[in-house]
């Protein structure tokens, strides 16, 4: 039952785009997991992994590899997990401590001025905790604590100035408006 659903929801989520991430091998980490399920469901009734293989566009190692981890640790062994990634290197408490530096301003640091860089907290957090962070990694740690936005707002600047000179712009006379026209 769970597995008819599965396949119904897999087919409909993938029937108009099939052909291009399939060809493109881009799919994403849902219909991985959605394909994965489905390649067991085949394989525990008996379908041979070449076929499995085939049907679900991967190499027969790939397929292998499913059918031995379904074997081993079963249908759980083939749901996605959390991509672990680098660990930390500050922990829980250090990066309360990180958001305490930012809040009590970078003049508490040691710097000129009441406004943070990224610069100037990656100098903070390594003068405080010894951990040196690249500047580009300390925005995502701000972003991450909640301590800032991650773009700016830009600043819309005056029509004017985006105007072309060759199309008629009612603040500009005609002259104006083409200087190589006469």
């Amino acid at each position: 039952m769970f597995f008819d659903m599965l396949e119904s929801l897999w087919h409909w989520n993938n029937r108009a785009r099939s052909m291009e991430t399939a060809a493109q091998g881009i799919l994403t980490r849902d219909e991985m997991e959605s394909r994965r399920l489905l390649a067991a469901e085949d394989l525990q009734r008996g379908v041979s992994q070449s076929r499995v293989a085939r049907k679900f566009g991967v190499s027969r190692t790939t397929a292998s590899r499913w059918n031995r981890a379904l074997s081993g640790k079963g249908v759980e062994a083939l749901r996605k997990r959390r991509a672990p990634g680098r660990p930390n290197r500050l922990n829980s408490e250090q990066l309360r401590g990180v958001a305490e530096i930012y809040r009590t301003g970078s003049r508490a640091a040691g710097f000129d001025t009441d406004r943070w860089t990224t610069s100037r907290f990656a100098e903070a957090i390594f003068a405080r905790f010894g951990v040196r962070y690249d500047p580009d990694h300390v925005g995502r740690i701000m972003h991450r604590l909640g301590l800032r936005e991650r773009a700016r707002p830009r600043r819309q600047a005056p029509e004017v100035l985006y105007a072309s000179r060759y199309s008629p712009n009612p603040l500009l006379g005609r002259s104006e408006a083409s200087p190589t026209v006469a």
